[in-house]
């Protein structure tokens, strides 16, 4: 008798023979319990997970002895000719060679006859999605309406390509990947009957070569067994398939979490050496660190994994040596370098480059976290900031005090520590103006520069340059004298009119338009009144003596002259704190 192959040999012969396919066997035997037998069904999934094999036991259900039934007899006839592919009732076309409307024409005309000694006329249309469109709308009548003995059982591995009129027509099952478990506890048993010793690292490299496809990890064993005889070891699994060893994946991606450069690059150049298929080494190291995240993610949750014990304990110890967002921005690095992997014409180099980008990635900071430790870097060195001069009791402003950049740093360059805009500073009278509810625009433009600052303190960087110009008929305008005549272009957008609309809303001034503007430098410091919405809020508000308050602008005091010293700069603890966080360095100090 001629040698038969493992796959031939082992193939599922009853529903319950079938591995990692429940969802469907399931269905199909309750649909012959109840006896609610579709005319036609479609079977999907990946090459080698059993499409053709349910279809031909479906078929052997149906028209056994006694059908259908589920529990039919393995050694009646005509159970024996649909095994052998021979029976005259259980057709199997193959759709890539029988793909035209003149085959479609003869199925047509043929499945009107009585089966020739079977209860129903069985069609297996193995890979459909060939089928040419012409081929597909010839066979619709048919599908729709066929004969109440003729059946249609179709396979594709590809089923976007099936017409939907002819999807809506059948009853769609999606088969799935194997797991790797399932894979490897069949293929031991197979080796047992074989009497072939094969050990457990084996295994699990077969079934991750396979790639959830029972077939093809059969196929590898048959090949397996004749190269290396009754005794295979892991090595030899490696050589075949071109994969690396499960101990050098855990080995480079330990290098990659502790941020070892060299060794990780040494490990990769070994195993480019070793003639290891680098885009297979790849897709391995994206499966580590993805386990590795669902790992820390459902706490070692077992059911989400499909791991062996030796690396259910790596990932266990590589689980504290990164956070979930650095495993993320790893796995976006090498998912972007698989998708330019197939594009490039040095693999190795691509590989070497992801390396680096990986180790880099491990230990970057999100902008969120950037902007939340500008915020503490701001609240610490707040201190020196001064609010806004008050009033004093007899209607004359206090005097007004500037803020002092610590260390002789310039507001601009550390936004933290700017100073907050007072009436001294800003383009207005210190006559009140009754602006919602503040003493004058002043103290309303102070309020509001605070209030951008908590939400986006590089918007009141620029904002404590300008000087509010006025405000009425409902619009806010904000002037930049020449000197910073260039943040007109970085300021004025949709999102910082929005930040501001919404803040003026919150200080009691709903439907604010804001408006930007360049103002004369000469005209910036004109002791003039500023605009005001209404007669009444320009009216002068009376001193307790019965005379009016000036409306004259107070003059604007000039800051304290500080020394500037570069190394008090560069030791400044504010600088210093800032440079840890960023991993920064001072190229270049200017007074």
């Amino acid at each position: 008798m001629a040698y038969q192959v493992i796959a031939r040999k082992y193939r599922p012969q009853r529903f319950a023979d079938v591995i990692g396919q429940e969802h469907v066997t399931q269905t199909l035997a309750n649909a012959i319990g109840q006896k609610r037998i579709a005319h036609a069904y479609l079977f999907c999934g990946p090459r080698g997970t059993g499409k053709t094999t349910i279809a031909r036991i479906f078929a052997k259900c149906l028209n056994g002895a006694g059908g259908p039934k589920v529990d039919f007899d393995e050694k009646d006839p005509r159970c024996i000719e649909i095994t052998e592919g021979r029976s005259l009732d259980v057709l199997e076309i193959d759709g890539a060679s029988n793909n035209g409307v003149e085959q479609v024409r003869e199925l047509r005309e043929t499945c009107k006859y009585a089966p020739a000694n079977s209860p129903f006329k069985i069609y297996i249309i193995d890979e459909v999605h060939m089928l040419s469109t012409a081929a597909f709308n010839a066979l619709l009548k048919t599908l729709e309406e066929p004969p109440a003995h003729v059946k249609f059982m179709f396979a594709t591995t590809d089923p976007e390509k099936v017409l939907p009129t002819i999807l809506s027509r059948c009853q769609r099952f999606d088969l799935r990947r194997i797991p790797a478990a399932l894979i490897t506890k069949h293929l031991a048993h197979i080796a047992k009957l074989e009497k072939v010793k094969i050990d457990e690292a084996a295994l699990h490299a077969i079934a991750r070569g396979a790639d959830g496809a029972m077939r093809d990890a059969e196929s590898t064993l048959d090949q397996l067994i004749s190269f290396c005889g009754d005794k295979i070891e892991e090595a030899d699994v490696l050589s075949m398939f071109g994969l690396a060893a499960q101990s050098q994946i855990l080995g480079l991606s330990q290098a990659i979490l502790a941020g070892e450069v060299q060794t990780a690059l040494t490990r990769l150049n070994e195993l480019a050496q070793n003639g290891k298929d680098l885009g297979r080494l790849l897709t391995d190291l994206l499966n580590h660190f993805r386990n590795l995240l669902i790992f820390q993610v459902s706490r070692g949750d077992l059911n989400l994994l499909e791991v062996s014990e030796a690396e259910f304990a790596a990932l266990k110890e590589q689980s504290g040596l990164a956070n979930t967002e650095s495993l993320t921005r790893i796995l976006e690095v090498l998912t972007d370098s698989e998708f330019r992997l197939r594009d490039t014409a040095s693999r190795k180099i691509l590989l070497e480059v992801a390396m680096l980008k990986a180790i880099e990635a491990r230990s970057a900071i999100s902008l969120d976290s950037v902007l939340k430790q500008l915020n503490q870097l701001r609240g610490q060195g707040g201190a020196g900031v001064t609010t806004a001069p008050k009033p004093s009791e007899g209607g004359t402003p206090a005097p007004t005090s500037v803020a002092v950049p610590q260390s002789g740093m310039s507001s601009r360059n550390n936004p933290s520590t700017a100073p907050t805009p007072t009436s001294s500073q800003a383009f207005v009278t210190n006559a009140p103006t009754d602006v919602g509810g503040y003493s004058d625009l002043a103290g309303l433009w102070t309020k509001l520069v605070e209030a951008v600052g908590r939400v986006s303190p590089f918007t009141r960087s620029y904002l404590v340059d300008a000087q509010p110009v006025s405000f009425e008929k409902n619009i806010l305008a904000i002037g930049f004298d020449p000197e910073f005549e260039d943040h007109l272009g970085l300021v004025d957008n949709a999102r910082n009119h929005t930040l501001l609309q919404t803040k003026l809303a919150e200080l009691g001034h709903a439907n604010v338009q804001i408006k930007f503007v360049k103002i004369e430098a000469s005209a910036a410091r004109a002791p003039q009144p500023a605009k005001v919405a209404s007669p009444a809020l320009a009216a002068p508000k009376q001193s307790e003596g019965g005379a009016p308050v000036s409306a004259t602008p107070v003059a604007k005091e000039k800051p304290a002259s500080v020394p500037f010293n570069k190394n008090d700069f560069k030791n400044d603890p504010l600088i210093q704190k800032a440079l840890e966080i960023f991993k920064g360095q001072i190229v270049e100090v200017r007074a």
